[in-house]
Parts: C-alpha cells; sequence; structure tokens
C-alpha cells in the first residue's frame, strides 16, 4: 500500500476508563525518607501527578488539539508511517520535516508548527514560511504496529524521504532533536539531491554520545571546561539506567510499560525533569503538565512504550547509522549551552550556522519553541 489515508484521533471511552481503573489500582512502593529526586522519581510527586492524571486532565481536550492539526498515514516499507502535514499560506513556502526524540512524540511540536508554517501571523517574515511535515518515529505513538526488527535511524531516514517522495517535494528541509537529529543527518546523507539543509537542536549532555564513539582529548580544554564537562558526565552517568535497560532487554522492561500507566508515567516523567531547564533558569516547571500527560497518554493509550523501547535496542546496536557523512549545510541550535560544548562537537568550526542560548534543554520545541522556530528560520533563510 502506497496510499496517503487522512487520520484522526479517537481513542475510546473505554480505555479511558480503563486506564482511571489501572491507576486507582496502583500497588505504591515506599519511599526512603530524604531521598528526594536521587533515587528516581519521588512518590509523592508521582502520586500528586498521577492523581492529576486520572482526575483533572482532560485527554478529550488534548486529543482535540491534536486534531486540529492535519494527520495521515500511510505505509512504508511495511511500516505504518503516521504523520502531521501542515500547509502554509504562503504559497513560496519551503517543505521541511521534522522528527522527534526519545521520550517524545509529535506533541513536542504543538507550538511550533503555527510560527514555522505561518510566521506572517506569529510577528515573523511571510519569505521564511515552511511547510511542515512532523512525523511519528515507527514504533511511537501511531506509526505503530512494529512488525519486524530493523527500525532504527537509517531505515527510518529512507522511510521519511519516501514519504517526502510521496507528498511530491523535490527540494526539502530537515530538522530534528536527539533521535530526530540522527536521522535527520542521515537524510541529508542518503538523499543529498533533494535535503537542502540539516537543522540540529542540542543541549550539552550532547556530548556524552560523542566522547563515547569518537576519541576527544578533552585535556586540551582549558580547566573550567573541563570541571563543566565532568559536571555534565556526571549527570549524564547517574541517568543512564533507562537506556541501559531499553538498548539491551526493551522486552524485558515492556511488559511493565506496557501493563501498567503509572510505571509508564513514572518512565517518562523522571527525564522531563531532568533534561529540561538545564541552566536552572526557571522558578517553576518547565514544561506544562497537560502538555507531558498529553505525551505519556500518546504512549498508553498506543501501548507504544514498548516499541520505543525496541527502537532504543535497534538504534544501540545500528552504530553505523549514527554520523552519517554528509555534504549537505548544517545548522546547530545548542540550548542550556556551556562553552566547552563545540569545542568537542565542532572543533574545526565547520559548522557554519552555531547558535547557543542559555534557556531551555532536552525538549526545545516545548521548552524555547520562539527560539526555536527563530533559529531554523534563520538557518534556512539563504537555502530556499
Amino acid at each position: 500500500m502506497t496510499g496517503i489515508q487522512p487520520f484522526h484521533i479517537e481513542i475510546p471511552e473505554a480505555r479511558l476508563d480503563d486506564l482511571k481503573n489501572r491507576i486507582a489500582r496502583t500497588r505504591w512502593p515506599r519511599q526512603l525518607r530524604g531521598a528526594g529526586w536521587s533515587r528516581g522519581v519521588p512518590l509523592q510527586y508521582l502520586r500528586e501527578l498521577t492523581d492529576y492524571w486520572a482526575t483533572g486532565f482532560d485527554w478529550r481536550a488534548e486529543e482535540a488539539k491534536l486534531n486540529a492539526l492535519p494527520q495521515f498515514v500511510t505505509e512504508i516499507d511495511g511500516q505504518p508511517i503516521h504523520f502531521v502535514h501542515a500547509l502554509s499560506p504562503e504559497p513560496d513556502a519551503l517543505p521541511l520535516i521534522i522528527t522527534h526524540g526519545y521520550p517524545g512524540s509529535i506533541v513536542e511540536f504543538a507550538d511550533i508548527i503555527g510560527p514555522l508554517t505561518n510566521p506572517r501571523a506569529h510577528g515573523g517574515d511571510p519569505a521564511d514560511a515552511f511547510h511542515v511535515v512532523a512525523a511519528s518515529l515507527p514504533g511511537f505513538a501511531f506509526s505503530t504496529p512494529v512488525g519486524e526488527t530493523g527500525w532504527a535511524v537509517g531505515r527510518t531516514a529512507k522511510a521519511l524521504a519516501e514519504l517526502m517522495r510521496r507528498l511530491g517535494y523535490q527540494r526539502y528541509a530537515a530538522q530534528g532533536g536527539d533521535i530526530g537529529a540522527g536521522v535527520a543527518g542521515a537524510l541529508g546523507a542518503i538523499d543529498p539531491m533533494h535535503v537542502v539543509g540539516v537543522h540540529i537542536n542540542s543541549d550539552p549532555m550532547a556530548v556524552n554520545w560523542l566522547l563515547d564513539r569518537f576519541p576527544f582529548d578533552v585535556s586540551a580544554l582549558p580547566e573550567a571546561d573541563r570541571r563543566a564537562l565532568d559536571a555534565v558526565r556526571a549527570h549524564g552517568a547517574d541517568g543512564i539506567g533507562y537506556l541501559k535497560l531499553q538498548s539491551t532487554r526493551p522486552q524485558t522492561i515492556a511488559y511493565a510499560l506496557n501493563d501498567s500507566p503509572v510505571g509508564q508515567l513514572a518512565w517518562i516523567a523522571e527525564k522531563f525533569e531532568e533534561w529540561s531547564d538545564l541552566a536552572k533558569r526557571r522558578t517553576g516547571p518547565a514544561i506544562d503538565r497537560d502538555r507531558l500527560l498529553a505525551n505519556v497518554s500518546l504512549y498508553w493509550f498506543t501501548e507504544s512504550g514498548a516499541s520505543a523501547a525496541q527502537f532504543l535496542y535497534e538504534a544501540a546496536h545500528s552504530a553505523q547509522d549514527w554520523g552519517m557523512p554528509s555534504t549537505v549545510p548544517q545548522g546547530w541550535a545548542l540550548f542550556a549551552a556551556q562553552g566547552f560544548v563545540r569545542k568537542i562537537l565542532d572543533p574545526d568550526r565547520k559548522i557554519a550556522h552555531w547558535s547557543e542560548f542559555e534557556e531551555g534543554g532536552h525538549f526545545a520545541a516545548m521548552e524555547t519553541p520562539d527560539l526555536l522556530a527563530g533559529d531554523v528560520r534563520a538557518f534556512f533563510r539563504p537555502l530556499r
């Protein structure tokens, strides 16, 4: 099947009732006094968030917001691919495919699709408009089920290149963060005749991934940078348990993620707490709890916590997919910026467009949508 079908989210009421019933039957663990966040998600925090999920959160309102976006589904390489296709009112808009990471979804893009497709209505220049395609990665949300192994970054990029071809786009831009950064980079590598450029958003934690795979003499850094790097690496090492488990034994954790909504909520909420507002510039939550719960609800209702874990396994065992050589222009937006990051990620300053922002963190599209949208516009402006 190569056709493209309209898609509408409509979770049955019985699934909402089941969620509330499962939450009501949760068997809560005890917590040691004074542990705080040091050993994982605190009991009081999760109980309060779970209670709101069951009694205060309005899924139907969030569902309606998502359904306001034009959604579609198609089958590529035997895999259902769900995506938003938001057309700009500007006739000369540049097509742009954006991809999320883990533990994200298309919910991340709710605040940037409007400014990207219709900058005129958001105080921007209409010449910077995009036709936006926001794809759910295979195994995430409605790009399910996944029927076979092998869906890692490279295969995903090939599927999305085919998606853009089916949509009739001969020239397009690519953007992403986290896993989406790898997918966007791979698109630039496998489809350079059609990709005009690749824009990546990141945070200082990205150096952990790079230093695990490529040699770099950190002793060459100034002492202040080494101290900052040590802190980032310690933070990363302390929170890596989720990745170790999902990239080695995804089927084992799948049973808990698929059967316990509180387990799925804790698994994702921990990362939103630890990876948001890395510079700690805010006094309140960096991400609205309704937006967080909309994201978690997508995982729960689509039973994609398990298949998302499988994607991380595939990515961990397909190292050749990451860092494919590409000749297309690249832009980088660093949030919660620290000076040592470019010295490691781009020591020769080959990346011409490099932006640094003090605010934000891992979920830039949710935390600092205006900054991200502005940087995407700026990078692609001369590439149109």
